[in-house]
């Protein structure tokens, strides 16, 4: 399990490094040594959705996301429908940085669910 976070943290880290070198500010990440994103609730559900990374370009809010085929694959979906909704509320984008291997089930989502989202390919 220490490998998978470990992964995971270095995928974020990724993230964090994109968004600076395309000129994003204010960045949070939902990583040790960052300050974190704000979290955000859907009413019925126990387990608060805090995005991997946001950050703010020309005043709009963008969102980041390491996107990952997983076993509990419809709630990831759901955290990317909201993420997408709120950076559509706020001018901004919302990123799906897929690592190889993933890139396909996140491009098939994307289509299927009509999300206004960006693939990313890491």
């Amino acid at each position: 399990m220490a490998n998978t976070l470990s992964s995971e943290d270095s995928l974020k880290s990724e993230l964090v490094s994109w968004a600076k070198a395309h000129r994003f500010s204010n960045i949070k990440a939902n990583l040790e040594g960052h300050e974190a994103p704000t979290a955000y609730s859907k009413p019925g559900e126990d387990t608060p959705y805090v995005p991997d990374v946001t950050g703010v370009k020309l005043g709009h809010k963008s969102y980041f996301e390491v996107a990952l085929k997983s076993e509990d694959a419809e709630r990831a979906i759901r955290k990317w429908k909201l993420l997408s909704t709120l950076a559509e509320m706020r001018n901004g984008n919302l990123y799906l940085f897929a690592p190889k291997g993933h890139k396909a089930f996140v491009s098939n989502v994307v289509k299927e669910r009509n999300l206004k989202a960006t693939v990313v390919s890491i």
